[in-house]
This record gives structure tokens, sequence and C-alpha cells, in this order.
């Protein structure tokens, strides 16, 4: 039941959506040298450091076992995550089909070289990137706590659309269907 203001971007103060929060995460496969490099560029590109994620079972085919570091992320909130936003929006073409139900969405940058703080070195090569972005409108803490928890209303969801056009009109990037 979406109003008509509401698919322009534009939206009521307790319906307005917000970032909850930004991960960004490198899946390397492997430790060693690859994975520190991972690491640098991830705090590089973010500012922030990264936390090694580990390998939640063993598969024999990729030679990894339970507990192997594989990759690293970074969680951004709050201005963090608006600025790393404001910064990798712009290098990737956002389809409609990237947001999910409930109006998060998902996209790849596939060489930090293009971040402008970063240069190609022959000594670390070229890294892509997963960057995973949480929407949510005020009150969804009701579903998230432990006491007295309830189910958020249908009608107070965010779905994509609502989505599509709080990204489109915040970051001013055009989300292609």
């Amino acid at each position: 039941m979406s109003s008509e203001s509401e698919s322009s971007g534009d939206f009521h103060e307790m319906r307005e959506p917000r970032v909850e929060k930004v991960v960004v995460h490198m899946g390397i496969g492997q430790g060693g040298r690859d994975l520190a490099n991972a690491e640098e560029i991830l705090a590089a590109v973010t500012g922030q450091d990264p936390v090694r994620t580990t390998a939640k079972k063993t598969v024999g085919e990729f030679e990894i076992r339970e507990g192997d570091p594989i990759g690293a992320k970074v969680t951004l909130r709050d201005e963090a995550a608006a600025d790393f936003l404001a910064k990798s929006l712009p290098l990737v073409d956002l389809g409609s089909q990237q947001f999910d139900q409930t109006g998060n969405f998902s996209f790849g940058v596939a060489e930090h070289t293009e971040f402008p703080s970063q240069e190609y070195d022959p000594n670390v090569g070229i890294y892509g990137l997963d960057v995973t972005v949480n929407l949510v409108r005020p009150g969804y803490r009701v579903a998230k706590r432990d006491k007295a928890s309830r189910q958020i209303p249908a009608a107070h969801r965010l779905d994509p659309d609502d989505a599509v056009a709080f990204v489109e009109s915040t970051y001013d990037v055009e989300v292609s269907q």
C-alpha cells in the first residue's frame, strides 16, 4: 500500500528507510599472503580494521578445513556506511533484481583498483569485493529485541520498490529494471 509520494522517494519520517549496516567482504579461499593483502585493501578502502572469516566446514575438493581463515570482512554503520556507499555505488550498475523482498541489496566491485584511493600494485594483484547493504525502517528493533518481540506489520515492512526509491534519491544513482 505505497502511496504515490513514497514511490518518488518522499517518505513520512517513521517510514523513511535508513542504512542499518554495510558489510564489505572479500573471500580469498586460503590464508597466507593473499589474505593479508586482502585485509590491507579492506582497511584502506573502508577505513576500518577487517575481521577474518573462517571456514564453517571441511571441503576436501578445495582443500579447506573447518576453522581455516578464508576471507575478511568489515561491518560499517552510520556515517562510515553512508560514506562508503557514496564512494562505491557510482562504481557499479545496480539492477532491481539485486534487491531482496525485505529491501536489502548486494553488489560486487570487480577490482579494488576502481576506488580512487587504490592503485594497481603488481606485488599485490587485483582483488574483488562483495558489498551487502541492510536497509531498515524505524521500529524494526521490535522484531529483533529479546523481550516482548513482535512481528513488524506487513504495511510497515520495507519492500524492494521503496528500497530502490530510497537508494536512487539518497545516493543519486540509477537502478535499472
